[in-house]
């Protein structure tokens, strides 16, 4: 069953370069926490998250809420792998879906049907299964020819309906969302987003930031109030 248990996680960042006092005091107002790393001048070590302790179960719709630089698409990045904890304990039970860059991994010099290959392998689909969706990945993209082509060829909207098309073409038992997608033309949109509220329904565990309350409030059952890259409040919804 998925779960995800987050126990006094903290993460930092070192930030290489910053010896320029002014650049080092733009990297502190910007970043969460930063503070300057002992017994060097050339690095600012950015507390990003600091004494996390979430307990997600099956069923659960989280809510991520903040103002930016609170630490959300952070968290959502830890919880999909592309950071580890600089502390504490991080345990996440079932294959994990993120939709923050759906474009993350692809090479534009190989053909879509080669990142179809290759993007299905990054998200631990095994080869015998990606073959099995290669078609209806190819048919759901709507790109025909293109797919023999190189993506460097592509417009940054046939880019983003072939990543949207493989990422969300196999079961999420987890799903992370940065803001609600919205991606293509018009013809494709439609489809697009009847494709992702099924992806939702199917998940076990949504964990979604997002500025838009209706859609928290429409998608979730829990809210977490980030500020400063730690929870300062969680509530759960009527």
């Amino acid at each position: 069953m998925a779960s995800i248990l987050l126990d006094n996680c903290s993460l930092s960042l070192p930030v290489y370069g910053t010896g320029n006092r002014s650049l080092k005091q733009m990297v502190m107002s910007a970043a969460t926490g930063g503070r300057i790393a002992g017994g060097s001048r050339q690095i600012t070590v950015v507390e990003a998250l600091r004494d996390i302790s979430l307990a997600i179960e099956a069923g659960d719709r989280i809510g991520l809420l903040g103002h930016n630089g609170a630490g959300k698409t952070t968290l959502l990045r830890l919880l999909g792998g592309v950071y580890e904890p600089s502390g504490g304990a991080l345990r996440i039970e079932g294959r994990v879906t993120s939709l923050i860059d759906v474009t993350l991994g692809m090479d534009f010099e190989a053909t879509g049907y080669e990142n179809i290959l290759l993007r299905g392998l990054m998200l631990g689909i095994p080869r015998p299964e990606i073959r099995r969706l290669t078609p209806d990945i190819a048919e759901f993209s709507g790109l025909g020819d293109y797919l023999a082509m190189p993506v460097r060829t592509y417009s940054s909207g046939m880019v983003l309906r072939l990543a949207f098309s493989i990422v969300t073409s196999v079961h999420a038992d987890i799903l992370l969302m940065d803001e609600w997608l919205s991606v293509g033309d018009a013809e494709f949109v439609k489809k697009a987003e009847d494709r992702l509220k099924a992806l939702v329904d199917k998940a076990s565990i949504l964990v979604l930031a997002s500025h838009n309350p209706k859609i928290i409030n429409d998608l979730c059952n829990i809210t977490v109030s980030l500020e400063h890259g730690r929870i300062t409040r969680i509530e759960r919804l009527s």
